[in-house]
């Protein structure tokens, strides 16, 4: 990645360059946190029980890790379930294949 000359920037442009370091900072922390849940169910129904059983019957939500990532902005991901988000709707509509954007 290359260097951003910070100096040249305009204060309202650093600002909103601020934000979106934050928001990727914090969507990496919840897809980090979301694929080590998905990794620590996967071991316990190996073992032959379920991650709830493993944390003392505390009900914990089953999670999905992403299976796509979108190119043009990669803090877009979907899991393959459920709804479409729009960009993988443009890009099905674009007639490119959903495969290429598999993470």
């Amino acid at each position: 990645m290359g260097d951003i000359d910070l100096s040249a920037m305009s204060k309202k442009e650093l600002k909103a360059l601020n934000k979106k370091v934050s928001q990727a900072i914090e969507s990496f922390d919840e897809r980090v946190r979301l694929e080590a849940l998905a990794a620590l169910e996967v071991k316990a129904k190996e073992l032959g029980f379920s991650l709830s059983e493993l944390t003392g019957g505390k009900k914990i939500k089953s999670v999905n890790p992403p299976k796509y990532r979108n190119p043009q902005d990669p803090d877009q991901t979907w899991t393959g379930r459920g709804r479409q988000p729009g960009w993988v709707k443009a890009v099905l509509a674009d007639g490119q294949d959903l495969a290429q954007f598999a993470i």
